[in-house]
């Protein structure tokens, strides 16, 4: 009775079976497919990811805060911006004359 091991392939420069060259390049072909895949999503998020230096909107020019305020947040609408400021207050201005309309403290309970 044969044993298996007599069919090995013995270290003497013989040739792989060529079921084993086709694994290798299977093997060779995938690793390669996942790089470049890996390279297209690295370039991908780069390219589309919005920048962290992206302008932020400010208030216009005509838009002067009281005394002592600093903008944390500021919102546009028809015809009004919402300012949020450092002491917790809303300020609703004229969009057109920056005026005062309204002034909101933010209450914490």
């Amino acid at each position: 009775m044969a044993s298996d091991i007599d069919d090995a392939p013995q270290g003497n420069g013989a040739a792989p079976p060529p079921e084993l060259r086709f694994l290798k390049l299977l093997v060779t072909a995938l690793a390669g497919t996942m790089i470049a895949g890996l390279i297209t999503i690295i370039v991908l998020l780069v390219i589309r990811l919005p920048s962290v230096t992206a302008v932020r909107p400010s208030l216009p020019e005509h838009v002067v805060l009281p005394d002592g305020l600093t903008a944390e947040a500021v919102t546009f609408g028809r015809g009004w911006i919402a300012v949020v400021t450092d002491t917790e207050e809303i300020l609703i201005l004229d969009a057109e004359t920056g005026a005062l309309r309204q002034r909101v403290a933010i209450g914490g309970t």
